[in-house]
């Protein structure tokens, strides 16, 4: 069959995206069933029998429109317009009421002339608006119901009697959902593409549209030729432009560029303009749409509403994104876009399954959505996904704003998130009432997410890494209001997560002691950090104590910190010599730190995510070789402090010296050094040199460096080159 390119619909704006659906769906159900349609650098593709006169003549004679009404609104055209009536009262010279009159509008007189056309394209149409006047009669309607009981009970009965095609309508504008409150046992609830229940501000939706069907169908203005009507519906299909092609009629959120208002036009302000198919193509593309009421295991609510790929707003992921949109926001869609046809009956089963699955649950919101999307959650043949915002601009208007374009690909790393999930979705649930630096928190995480999910390369899940370890340092310092919360620490994350991460040696300096450090007997250190306790099931402690050394100070002030901390509670030493590391520290990596290199900052917050891998009986990870000669400093300190697993069968360990790490920590080398010798000459050594001077920083940094745990083979290097030999002499 031949394809014809209709450049009049694009993937944006949303309007021009439903024009799209819609052709496709009318092409299909009322000229040629074995139409088809897909995307192609940015038109719409449809494959049909019909070449583009015979689709231009279609839709000028015979097209029929679905009947689409809203009798539930005040503007849907059943109810005429109240006029209150007064006149001057001579004897106080005020206005005075004296009644009041209807008045017909323009939505009323639309529907009007519909009821009584006698065009065989809208026998469906005067069928509907019939039996929707039957309703309102037998029920007193005279005004549109309020939101309530009313309104509800109204759309459950026009639902019931309805021809089946309303009913579909019906489902795309408004769901009734279980609701034990309700006397009527459920209330209705608005999916956000047709705003609330076919009505967006004074816009009603049907109104326009039955509007735009009169000026198209039934016109009677003679001036409107045949030339100039085939002439709209060519524009509104193949982008052809000219004078006269547009009408001066509200378009809604749909196409945010012809609005009008202020500042949409050279002047100061300009009217909403609109080619009138445009608007009917829109409407009828919106059909696809059904919601529906799911009920989940997942959920704990009795029913809640599902729309074809539409999720809450999260305000990232694109460049005016701001955390201020999730709340002024209806929610997100996320539009399809396949480059394979399509027939309409494959579209309906895509759009009905329309759920993004993450993991064991449906995607919630827009960062669940693009972890969907490269994790492949979503159908098969999909190539992107457009994503469209329902945010308030212009006053209080909502607009589909364009977010941005995802590609459909699959992302490994991206998998590794499922690990999170339930963390995150405590974290999600309890941030909008908790401290600011939690919400801030949860944003990066989320961030993070979402840039990962972009860029599958480590530098991005190690971005990942850095969120999650302030988010859990976030937690820690609002240790109340955690607990109270209930909110668990993050734990038990794979290694895959460290493996992932990597990238080339030199970009991987600080992971690799990040790693050192949460790895060091079994993950022990963690309880360091925050107020832990279990290690590897971890779990806040019942009555925190003291051994938190976590502060604000820096990273080599938490290392003293936790070195002194051991030192000075010999009751805990089991815990330290408890387990070895799985991530050695490389002697190159350690100069790299102590003389300044390092991005300490990034050590820390990668050290904080990285204590959450769940490192009982974890392997060995092999070091990369040590290219630089230790530092004698160093070498001479990190003897004094074996740690385990460091020395080989049956070598003498060193008694540990407080006083010797005191003086480091003041940035004494001299001092530090000397008493270093004295304690390995009393251990039986005989290290080469009496003392060693270095700078104050210097000394400061190879203090906070005697943490790192070492390999055996490097702490015999450390012996190698201070001392004259490595076992002790005898006595």
């Amino acid at each position: 069959m031949p394809s014809l390119i209709l450049s009049g619909c694009a993937p944006t704006p949303l309007a021009h995206y439903l024009k799209a659906l819609g052709i496709l769906r009318l092409v299909t159900e009322q000229a040629d069933a074995q139409a088809a349609g897909c995307w192609q650098r940015e038109d719409f593709i449809l494959t049909t029998t019909l070449d583009t006169e015979a689709l231009t003549t279609f839709f000028l004679e015979r097209y029929a429109p679905t009947p689409v009404l809203a009798p539930w609104n005040g503007g849907s055209g059943f109810y005429f317009q109240e006029e209150k009536l007064k006149e001057i009262d001579p004897a106080t010279g005020k206005k005075k009421k004296t009644g009041r009159r209807t008045q017909p509008t323009a939505a009323t007189k639309v529907v009007a002339s519909i009821a009584t056309s006698t065009a065989p394209r809208l026998a469906l149409y005067r069928e509907a608006i019939s039996c929707a006047k039957n309703i309102l009669t037998r029920r007193g309607c005279e005004e549109a119901p309020e939101a309530g009981f009313y309104k509800d009970s109204l759309i459950a009965e026009l639902r019931a009697n309805w021809p089946d095609i309303l009913v579909d309508w019906i489902d795309c504008v408004a769901l009734l959902v279980s609701d034990q409150d309700s006397p009527l046992g459920c209330s209705a609830s608005y999916p956000p593409l047709l705003g609330t229940g076919a009505n967006d501000g004074n816009t009603d939706f049907t109104s326009n549209f039955m509007q735009r069907v009169s000026e198209v169908l039934l016109t009677q203005d003679e001036t409107v030729s045949k030339g100039q009507q085939r002439l709209l519906v060519t524009a509104s299909l193949f982008s052809v432009s000219g004078p006269g092609l547009a009408t001066n009629a509200a378009i809604g959120q749909f196409l945010p560029g012809s609005a009008g208002g202020a500042n949409g036009t050279s002047g100061f302000s300009s009217a909403s303009a609109i080619n009138p198919w445009d608007f009917i193509f829109m409407i009828e593309g919106a059909l696809v749409f059904a919601a529906a009421a799911v009920k989940r295991l997942e959920s704990l609510d009795d029913g809640r509403l599902a729309y074809p790929f539409c999720v809450r707003q999260a305000g990232i992921g694109y460049a005016s994104a701001s955390a201020a949109d999730e709340s002024a926001s209806r929610a997100e869609m996320w539009m399809p876009l396949w480059e394979k046809p399509a027939t309409y009956a494959e579209l309906s089963s895509l759009f009905s399954e329309g759920r993004a699955q993450v993991g064991a649950h449906s995607a919630r919101n827009g960062v669940d959505f693009i972890r969907a999307v490269v994790t492949l959650g979503v159908d098969r043949g999909i190539t992107a996904f457009q994503r469209f915002g329902f945010q308030v601009r212009n006053g209080l208007a909502y607009f589909a704003i364009p977010l941005e374009r995802v590609i459909v690909r699959q992302n490994i790393r991206a998998n590794l998130l499922i690990e999170i999930d339930r963390w995150l979705d405590q974290l999600r649930r309890f941030s909008g009432d908790g401290p600011a630096s939690v919400s801030r928190a949860l944003r990066g995480v989320e961030t993070a997410i979402d840039d990962l999910c972009r860029h599958d390369d480590a530098p991005h899940f190690r971005a990942l890494l850095v969120a999650l370890g302030r988010a859990e340092q976030a937690l820690a310092r609002s240790f109340r209001w955690t607990t109270e919360k209930r909110l668990q620490p993050l734990k038990e994350l794979s290694l895959d997560w460290l493996t992932y991460a990597s990238d080339t040696p030199d970009t991987d300096r600080e992971l690799r002691l990040a790693a050192a450090l949460a790895s060091a007997h079994g993950g022990a250190l963690r309880s360091h950090l925050e107020p832990v306790e279990g290690r590897g099931y971890w779990k806040w402690c019942d009555n925190p104590g003291n051994d938190v050394c976590w502060s604000e100070g820096g990273l080599e002030t938490v290392l003293l910190d936790i070195l002194t901390r051991r030192l000075a509670t010999p009751e805990k030493a089991p815990l330290l010599h408890h387990g070895h590391a799985a991530c050695y520290a490389s002697l190159d990596d350690i100069e790299a730190f102590i003389r300044g290199e390092l991005d300490t900052a990034l050590i820390a917050d990668l050290w904080w995510a990285l204590s959450a891998l769940d490192w009982r009986n974890a392997p060995r990870v092999e070091r990369p070789f040590a290219n630089t000669p230790p530092s004698a400093l160093f070498s001479l300190l990190r003897l004094c402090f074996p740690q385990p697993g460091e020395l080989r069968h049956g070598a003498t360990a060193v008694p540990p010296v407080p006083a010797i790490l005191a003086k480091a920590r003041a940035g004494l080398s001299r001092e530090a050094s000397t008493l270093a010798v004295r304690r390995l000459r009393a251990s039986g050594f005989r290290p080469r040199l009496d003392s060693i001077e270095f700078g104050s920083s210097v000394t400061i940094h190879t203090a906070a460096a005697l943490l790192f745990p070492l390999h055996p083979d490097d702490f015999s290097r450390l012996q190698s080159s201070i001392l004259r030999q490595a076992t002790p002499t005898q006595a």
